[in-house]
């Protein structure tokens, strides 16, 4: 199995912390050079001296805020005019939960920015690059409430089902250039993410942290929540050679806790 991602540049979003550093890791360790792109100056320094480094790879730092799309254009283009991305992984913090029908105007628009609107963003800024060598992975990091909504997240449901939808016709528009676009949907993950659900929800119940959290494993059949490894190492296998005809999915790593097919 083709897994070499030597000579391969990766852009990893939300690279400080969870999912995004996880995937970070992964991806050096196949060979990719990679840049993580956030907001924290000196945490992603600190992160991108851990890396794997083989000869020929280079690991960098892009400091860069996804809710401030010119700036985030800039920086991104300018990255990408002194050495061209072929992996790009748009991973950003969910929205705050709270039911669909109370949540302000604001909370949508701030979330259609953030995501989409971002993940656009960083597209056309990469795109020539990826073109130009006929080889590409766009992988979106997601939700699998893409298939099941999930309660009291009604504002992270409606924006994940449109990157997933905005995934899937990028994916018709690219495979002809080599380019694939494929979401992962990651499940309950011991993330910063998954803290604020659990207080979230337990400041609304009222039982403990413990009791949440029990109460969401008896939902998933391996019976256990995610280390950030495992989606990480999933996306890493979707930017590698080997993964090259998978193009359009959303792919669940959720412990099966998903009922749906």
């Amino acid at each position: 199995m083709n897994l070499d991602l030597s000579g391969k540049h990766a852009l990893v979003c939300g690279a400080t912390e969870g999912i995004g550093r996880a995937t970070a890791m992964e991806l050096a360790e196949l060979g990719a050079s990679v840049t993580l792109l956030a907001r924290r100056a000196d945490v992603l320094g600190e992160i991108a001296a851990t890396l794997p480094r083989a000869q020929g790879q280079a690991h960098g730092c892009l400091v860069a805020d996804v809710a401030d799309t010119d700036a985030l254009r800039d920086a991104v283009a300018a990255l990408a005019a002194r050495t061209p991305v072929h992996i790009l992984i748009n991973n950003t913090g969910g929205p705050p939960g709270g039911p669909a029908h109370s949540a302000s105007i604001d909370a949508y628009l701030d979330a259609f920015r953030k995501h989409l609107v971002a993940n656009q963003t960083l597209v056309q800024a990469l795109l020539p690059g990826m073109r130009a060598v006929r080889w590409g992975r766009i992988v979106n990091v997601i939700s699998t409430s893409v298939y099941e909504p999930i309660p009291n997240l009604g504002v992270s449901n409606t924006i994940r089902g449109a990157v997933a939808s905005w995934a899937k016709t990028l994916s018709r528009e690219l495979g002809g250039d080599g380019i694939t676009v494929n979401n992962v949907l990651p499940g309950y993950t011991r993330t910063r993410r998954l803290e604020q659900i659990l207080a979230d929800r337990s400041a609304a119940s009222g039982k403990t942290r413990d009791e949440v959290a029990q109460a969401m494993l008896a939902t998933v059949p391996a019976g256990r929540f995610a280390e950030a490894e495992e989606p990480g190492g999933v996306i890493a296998f979707l930017c590698s050679p080997a993964a090259g005809y998978v193009n359009g999915q959303s792919i669940a790593v959720d412990g099966g806790r998903m009922q749906s097919i």
